[in-house]
């Protein structure tokens, strides 16, 4: 039985010399009550974020969302490759998206190995955060939505639409790659292959997107490649072509203020920091998307005054419309335990830093703050955001057992009704600072701001 658990896969712009990192990465962990009889506990297998750059949440330490479901589930996480190991193609002997079929390799391993542990194969919840939900998604709609039955139902935090590249269109990334590496000619993958790890990550930075002026928060993603992605992700979501299982998908109340830059002052500086991440932005496109966001600041003209304006907008593109995109579609497409949630818990170091709620910030409660990492001091034991946790561990808990986040949990736990997304009834659950909840409806508004982000989605390249 292994009692220690592998190293991270190398990640984009991180020191060569890490100790924490290797090649040698691809280690999957699984975690299972004692008591569990070989194929018969509920599977929760989740995929980690990162940006498609690193792995951001490797080795989670699942026991107390297991405690919170009773002994009554099986968690399994892994490492996948990338940065240039994982999502970089030469368009011939470099086959693109091999972090992606990483994860497609542990998706089989459950399914041939996973009752082992106890876990049922035919009971999969596909979970990820970030990249990790938006590895979900591409999973959903792959090979035009085939159901290979890897999974059976779905939870998604903060899904991460970004520009998706063809395979023509990221050789850029190759070239660059390889001529600073001092491989260029016919031989160029030879000379990258004899490459040491230390070589190649002193290159692994970021680079602009075509037509960018500066690099993305993230260069490598996965790209089009016609076989397992077939078409942008708004398309392919418009068009139907995706798996139909239940769903969870939300975001947090402030999902861009730590990735849009703190010093933006102008809206030029705005529209800049847009444009370096989705280049495919017109003018007449920013034109419109100026007006629907406008700047909430009035501190101009200080240095940061548009930070605001530029972390709303950027998180409505990326995160929080993609993931009511595809709710919807679910729910439109008759799955009726489809269900969306906005993450609004404040922590007082959060918000004294400008940060409101940040992304992904809910992953803390659902672990647990005794097992999370480096949870935020309001959630641990005695502060105000502790009752967070066990509310939202018993809707996720509930749901990888029942696909249904209102059935079974501890009944001490008292937590609102989550009513289900459809279309005669947009609302969505708000998990509140103190760890209270309530449905609340999705606002026509921000409904608006979506519809316009969906039409324009392929234009984007997402």
């Amino acid at each position: 039985m292994a009692d220690q658990h592998g190293k991270y896969c190398l990640a984009t712009g991180h020191s060569p010399t890490e100790n924490t990192t290797s090649e040698d990465c691809l280690f999957v962990n699984v975690q299972s009550p004692s008591r569990a009889k070989p194929g018969s506990l509920p599977v929760f297998l989740y995929i980690q974020g990162g940006g498609f750059n690193l792995n951001s949440n490797a080795n989670i330490n699942a026991s107390g969302l297991i405690q919170a479901s009773g002994h009554n589930i099986v968690v399994v996480s892994f490492n996948y490759r990338v940065g240039p190991y994982g999502f970089l193609t030469d368009g011939k002997e470099i086959a693109p998206n091999n972090g992606l079929r990483d994860q497609e390799k542990v998706m089989q391993w459950v399914q041939k190995h996973i009752s082992k542990f106890g876990g049922n194969p035919n009971h999969v919840t596909l979970g990820g955060s970030s990249a990790g939900a938006e590895s979900v998604v591409i999973h959903l709609t792959a090979r035009n939505g085939t159901d290979r039955g890897y999974f059976h139902a779905v939870t998604a935090e903060s899904p991460s639409f970004a520009t998706t590249l063809t395979v023509a269109e990221s050789q850029y990334l190759y070239r660059h790659f390889a001529t600073r590496l001092g491989c260029v000619g016919a031989d160029s993958l030879a000379c990258l292959r004899n490459k040491t790890a230390r070589e190649l990550q002193e290159q692994n930075f970021n680079i602009p997107l075509p037509g960018a002026a500066n690099p993305p928060n993230y260069l490598y993603v996965p790209c089009l490649d016609g076989e397992y992605l077939t078409d942008y992700t708004y398309r392919l979501i418009q068009d139907g072509r995706f798996i139909k299982v239940p769903s969870i998908f939300g975001d947090d109340t402030n999902g861009g203020t730590k990735f849009a830059p703190r010093n933006a002052s102008t809206l030029a500086e705005s529209n800049s920091f847009m444009l370096d991440n989705y280049p495919f932005l017109t003018l007449r496109l920013l034109e419109k998307m100026n007006k629907m966001y406008p700047n909430p600041s009035k501190t101009c003209p200080k240095l940061g005054c548009y930070w605001r304006q530029a972390s709303n907008t950027y998180q409505e593109v990326r995160y929080m419309c993609p993931a009511l995109a595809m709710t919807s579609a679910l729910a439109n497409a008759g799955i009726t335990n489809s269900f969306a949630y906005r993450w609004n818990v404040e922590d007082e170091a959060q918000m004294k830093a400008g940060l409101g709620v940040p992304h992904t910030s809910e992953f803390d409660a659902i672990l647990g703050p005794e097992y999370a990492p480096s949870p935020p001091e309001s959630y641990k034991k005695g502060g105000i955001n502790y009752p967070a946790s066990p509310a939202i561990q018993k809707y996720w808990t509930n749901f990888i057992q029942y696909y249904d986040p209102n059935q079974g949990g501890d009944p001490e736990v008292k937590v609102a009704e989550w009513k289900a997304w459809s279309g005669g009834a947009q609302d969505r659950l708000v998990f509140q600072t103190g760890g209270r909840t309530e449905m609340e409806p999705f606002g026509d508004r921000l409904n608006k701001r979506c519809s316009f982000w969906a039409k324009y989605g392929v234009q984007l390249r997402t």
